[in-house]
């Protein structure tokens, strides 16, 4: 398991990463990751500064080959988060593209230019400890400073071969993506997945609807997103004739990072007749399950756990939910060879993070589908509502509100209430922002579909959500 590329020069000639009109080929990646391995090998640790390019690539498989770990940096982080993760992680270099302008935080590292150039590699060597360090990912930090989760080969390594088998994941494949690259969805899954298989990425650079269709039209067989890019694509596909033949002709449509809406499960699949397929994953785990391509599921769930991984939920006591249904909320615990090792520096993080048993408590809260799959209904700490005596995901409700035709977007959070608990509290992006829908609108809107204690108690309507580098719904913002 410890060779992370092992077709790295097996095809010299076909074409590894693409980022617009730059691009590298297998030969290509090999000589410039090789070269630059030699000038790193030995380091503590280099940090790599992850814009989307292919130096960006470059330097992380080169910190791969050379078994030095890697840290991906935002290139959008503050100069506070910058200077967290700088101390935390210490590393020896800074590895980034030549012409890019580094903020002053980063002043005092010692910089080494990333060039695409190199004699041809021959051969490529590789660590053989499976447990050593690969990646250094920082978390986002909602309760705290970042945490840097260590990633192992051996995670890298069993979660791209999981996907592999689940999705049928080939050389034969070309992905096509516009994730950021310092996120273990954009830089593991949607660059070294390509990368370990043999297959070629291409990079949208920004993410666009029309990239999306020019891409797919000439023979990319995949797409990864999340859920903002495919509303956007949802958004626009009854009038895109091209988007929505290129669509019908992807192999696979993969969507992750967060809950894709049922709202736009269901439009996409009206128009194209094909279904978007989500899997569940996080920093810690990598990835733990997915939904299989050729079974039969319910859109919004995340499927069943990946080869060699288990996965459980567990109530309250930390006893195991078996068999019990969608009404039966429990936390989702992770256990297998995709887990990181530790929190860096963080050894009380990270005992904390772990059952007795050697279980990861991942925070997120999910049920039991009817088939056995696991459907999210959101963050312990934020999407979890404890109402009236009720435990409320709030998943499901932003969903029964994203089905009105008034809301655009939705959000929904728990707030102290004297009788209750905790309040339903509904945040909206209005269709018409002359003309939101009232309280009383939503609230019966949502007990016809739901249940009557799930209903939203109190509705805010704002411009506009708060959204992180992933499209995610910053709800820590929507409470502040």
């Amino acid at each position: 398991m410890a060779r992370l590329f092992p077709a790295l020069c097996r095809f010299p000639d076909r074409m590894a990463v693409r980022f617009g009109s730059s691009g590298l080929t297998y030969g290509e990646l090999a000589a410039a990751a090789t070269d630059l391995s030699c000038r790193i090998a030995g380091a503590r640790r280099v940090a790599v500064w992850a814009t989307s390019s292919p130096q960006t690539v470059v330097g992380v498989v080169a910190a791969l080959l050379a078994g030095v770990p890697a840290v991906p940096l935002n290139p959008k982080s503050g100069e506070k988060e910058l200077g967290h993760i700088l101390a935390d992680s210490a590393p020896t270099y800074l590895l980034a593209a030549p012409s890019v302008e580094l903020p002053g935080v980063l002043k005092d590292l010692s910089r080494i230019d990333i060039a695409l150039g190199g004699a041809p590699a021959a051969a490529v060597t590789e660590p053989e400890d499976d447990e050593a360090a690969a990646l250094i990912v920082y978390t986002s930090g909602t309760t705290g400073p970042p945490k840097g989760a260590v990633l192992p080969r051996r995670a890298v390594a069993a979660t791209l071969d999981g996907l592999a088998e689940v999705w049928q994941w080939t050389a034969d494949d070309v992905l096509v993506h516009g994730l950021p690259l310092f996120h273990v969805h954009g830089l593991v899954l949607g660059v070294l997945g390509p990368l370990r298989r043999g297959g070629t990425v291409r990079h949208l650079g920004r993410f666009t609807t029309e990239g999306v269709a020019d891409e797919l039209s000439s023979g990319a067989t995949m797409l990864f997103g999340v859920p903002t890019m495919y509303h956007r694509i949802a958004e626009v596909l009854p009038a895109d004739p091209q988007l929505a033949k290129a669509l019908t002709g992807a192999r696979l449509l993969v969507s992750g990072s967060a809950a894709l809406p049922l709202h736009d499960h269901e439009r996409i699949t009206a128009v194209t007749g094909r279904r978007v397929i989500e899997r569940y994953g996080m920093t810690e785990t990598l990835m733990s399950t997915s939904v299989h391509p050729d079974a039969p599921s319910a859109p919004g769930t995340v499927g069943h756990h990946l080869p060699g991984v288990e996965v459980r939920l567990v109530d309250d006591a930390g006893t195991a939910l078996v068999g019990d249904g969608p009404d039966h909320v429990g936390e989702i615990q992770v256990r297998g060879p995709n887990l990181f090792t530790e929190y860096l520096n963080r050894p009380d993080a990270t005992a904390e993070a772990f059952t007795a048993e050697g279980w990861f408590r991942t925070g997120d809260m999910a049920v039991h589908d009817n088939d056995g799959s696991i459907r999210i209904v959101g963050r312990r700490a934020t999407d979890l509502i404890k109402s009236g005596g009720y435990k409320i995901g709030a998943g499901e409700i932003e969903n029964a509100l994203l089905e009105h035709p008034a809301v655009r977007e939705a959000a929904v959070t728990g707030e102290l209430d004297v009788d209750l608990g905790q309040r339903v509290v509904a945040w909206i992006v209005p269709t018409d922002a002359q003309a939101p829908p009232s309280t009383e609108e939503l609230a019966a809107h949502v007990a016809e579909r739901l249940a009557p204690h799930k209903r939203p108690r109190v509705v805010r309507v704002i411009a506009a959500m708060p959204r992180n580098d992933m499209g995610k719904i910053m709800k820590r913002v929507l409470h502040g």
